[in-house]
């Protein structure tokens, strides 16, 4: 028997004006001719963002759902080289204040990033690199300063391929010697659908101690010919032993044949249901966020079908136990 606890990326379809995500690009603040006015209204960008983060949190809690994401796109242009003098945190303090006081209020549930494919650990190139570091470091004050333990909660890709991957994974175990400490703590590893296969990216992880995440559709659409997943999934829960986390792993479905990368709007349960009959019993529990455009949708969709099948316990309305 294993727990699985649900979750979802982002953004509600059933709350309403509450996305997290709105955003300025560098064209945008450029065109404003007062500075001052300009970093006014990237602050209120900012606030309302946390704000409606702080909303969806609430939307969770109401349809106990204990496993979420957080928008990477929360602070706009927060580390854009071209507005350094921004203090970004006071402004948002109150915002962030509220989050906190929710979070502390409910300590199960769990938070998340993912930021974007920009963020590249294992490239030759300083600028790049210290650009990634950067952004990971936005990560991380957020994350602190709504009350969490940033450990093992920024989940990456390995990186570029860059003609020979052998080459590019020593590059980023020669990289990691120069994150900090802290910022490593924070980062989980997820193999990828174009690149990184399963076995790649298991390798870094117990290369360097990181946790490792499992995406059950990246490794359908991307894995090496002798490659299955079954063989490795002991090796994967291992690497989460010195985690104060439960494992986690992403699932989706492809949109089509032809689009097989693609994400589907919900998630196919048989398709689920397949991949839950192979590791019940193997970890206590498994958090799975789902990567579906429908979103929250989706996971209530998912959740009224997997009410068919026998070996399913429902225990609410984002959880459930495999037996």
């Amino acid at each position: 028997m294993t727990l699985i606890r649900l979750g979802y990326v982002a953004m509600s379809t059933h709350v309403p004006n509450c996305s997290p995500s709105q955003t300025m690009t560098f064209a945008q603040f450029s065109k404003i001719k007062d500075r001052d006015a300009a970093i006014r209204k990237l602050e209120r960008i900012s606030i309302s963002n946390l704000h409606n983060c702080w909303r969806l949190l609430i939307h969770n809690e109401t349809n106990r759902i204990q496993f979420f994401r957080l928008s990477s796109k929360l602070i706009p242009l927060a580390n854009h080289p071209e507005i350094q003098e921004w203090d970004y945190i006071e402004p948002i303090s109150d915002e962030l204040a509220k989050i906190r006081s929710f979070l502390a209020k409910h300590p199960e549930m769990r938070i998340d990033f993912h930021p974007d494919h920009f963020i590249v650990l294992n490239s030759s190139n300083v600028d790049i690199l210290k650009t990634s570091l950067k952004t990971l470091k936005i990560h991380h004050t957020l994350l602190r300063n709504m009350g969490l333990d940033s450990e093992h909660r920024c989940v990456l890709h390995v990186g570029g391929g860059y003609g020979e991957h052998e080459q590019a994974l020593e590059q980023f175990i020669h990289n990691w010697g120069l994150i900090p400490e802290t910022i490593q703590r924070m980062i989980i590893l997820e193999n990828d659908d174009t690149t990184y296969t399963l076995s790649e990216t298991l390798y870094l992880c117990e290369k360097l101690g990181i946790p490792m995440v499992f995406d059950y559709h990246h490794y359908l659409a991307h894995h090496l010919p002798d490659e299955n997943w079954t063989e490795h999934w002991d090796r994967i829960i291992t690497s989460w032993r010195n985690s104060k986390l439960p494992p986690k792993m992403h699932i989706s479905s492809p949109r089509s044949d032809k689009e097989y990368r693609a994400h589907a709007e919900y998630v196919d349960a048989a398709m689920f249901m397949e991949f839950l009959q192979q590791i019940k019993g193997t970890v206590p529990q498994l958090d799975c966020m789902i990567e579906a455009k429908k979103k929250d949708e989706a996971l209530f969709h998912l959740m009224n079908q997997l009410k068919a099948y026998k070996d399913i316990e429902i225990i609410d309305e984002a959880s459930f136990y495999i037996h």
